[in-house]
């Protein structure tokens, strides 16, 4: 013997009648807030092609001022190299006048002395010029050969300097702001064979 139990059965219109329908409505009042019109549509296009039209404007303008700025640059580049020795060419100028005048003084004078020693004043007149430019002489005798700095022309049998010291110099050396510009040529001290040089 079975039991009957009567369930509650509810239709199933009872149940669902007013969820579909509410839950419809809300989901067009939620879209028709959050979805813009027309107009709305148009105003943002105008806006992000307004924006657009700007940023390829400074886009443009930036290309053409690198690319002004890579002529500039290369137009400085070539006068630096070509007159970038006018002031050291200035300071020259003034002795290329001394020495012209000594020239004329020596052709009217016999004063060999007096031309002695306008050369010395020109020398140092020279090396002055130098001196404010950045070049300095390299002392060499007697000083430790420097295959940096020297260059042995010949070896010399001294007794009176060490060995590898420098004995002569044939042309002097010179640096710029420290950098090598030419090396004294200079001849070297070598070993007797009866004792140190």
């Amino acid at each position: 013997m079975h039991k009957k139990v009567k369930m509650d059965t509810m239709e199933p219109k009872d149940v669902y009648e007013g969820t579909p329908r509410s839950a419809e409505t809300g989901a067009k009042e939620k879209n028709s807030a959050t979805t813009p019109g027309p107009e709305e549509l148009m105003e943002k296009l105008q806006e992000a092609e307004k924006k657009a039209a700007d940023h390829y404007d400074k886009y443009v303008r930036a290309l053409a001022e690198l690319d002004n700025y890579k002529k500039r640059a290369v137009r400085e580049k070539a006068d630096a190299i070509q007159y970038g020795n006018e002031t050291l060419l200035r300071d020259i100028l003034p002795m290329v006048d001394n020495m012209d005048r000594a020239l004329e003084h020596a052709c009217n004078s016999a004063d060999f002395e007096a031309f002695k020693k306008g050369l010395q004043m020109l020398r140092e007149q020279v090396l002055s010029c130098l001196k404010k430019h950045g070049v300095e002489q390299i002392e060499a005798v007697g000083k430790e050969f420097d295959p940096h700095v020297h260059e042995a022309m010949m070896q010399v049998e001294s007794e009176e300097h060490k060995e590898s010291n420098v004995v002569g110099e044939f042309e002097k050396g010179y640096r710029l702001h420290g950098r090598l510009l030419r090396p004294a040529k200079v001849s070297v001290c070598k070993k007797t064979g009866r004792q140190d040089c």
